[in-house]
């Protein structure tokens, strides 16, 4: 025995939210499935997602991690609006697209640059996987942004027609008629047809 005092439990208050990676990927299943409270951590699952489709939208790693700050912030605002059982990730998807587009309405209208007057790129000739993705980087940029935003969607991302309809508020015809026009482009492009 240690002593003469007499052991008194305390009472533990336990969060009912699991914590850790089970907890998110908890949180991540009722994003997906619903449930009727909202968590605004229910949407770190889907970060990467959104990295990874505005660095490509964007093609610099600082804008584009800017757009996912403001994506975010939008969304953690937002989060009662978004409805229990719909899903998460292609509402997340349509909040970063309005703040894309936002953004872009607010700064001057990119200027459209040939492929000879971008700089080029040094990479070793051994590297010729590193070639061709700089050229289909290149081909990718110089699509129109519309065009680029759902081919990237439905290629990168692995959304649905569907699921890009309802992210960029685009009936599913305007979609395909996109990503047909996106790819014939690309295809041309890389065919050295420009």
């Amino acid at each position: 025995m240690l002593g003469s005092e007499s052991f008194t439990p305390r009472a533990v208050t336990l969060d009912p939210r699991p914590t850790g990676i089970n907890g998110l990927r908890r949180r991540a299943e009722v994003a997906r499935h619903g449930e009727r409270r909202t968590d605004p951590h229910l949407v770190v699952e889907f970060i990467p997602h959104l990295r990874r489709y505005a660095r490509a939208l964007l093609r610099d790693r600082d804008a584009a991690d800017d757009l996912v700050q403001d994506t975010l912030e939008r969304a953690s605002n937002k989060l009662p609006l978004w409805r229990p059982g719909s899903d998460m990730r292609a509402w997340l998807f349509t909040v970063m697209h309005n703040v894309f587009v936002n953004q872009r309405r607010k700064h001057r209208p990119e200027v459209a640059l040939d492929a000879e007057q971008l700089p080029e790129v040094v990479v070793m000739p051994s590297q010729a996987d590193g070639l061709e993705l700089a050229d289909i980087e290149k081909a990718l940029h110089s699509i129109p942004a519309e065009q680029r935003e759902v081919l990237l969607l439905i290629a990168v991302e692995q959304m649905t027609y569907d699921e890009v309809a309802k992210a960029l508020s685009i009936p599913i015809g305007t979609v395909m008629s996109r990503l047909s026009r996106a790819r014939d482009r690309l295809r041309r492009i890389m065919n050295g047809g420009g």
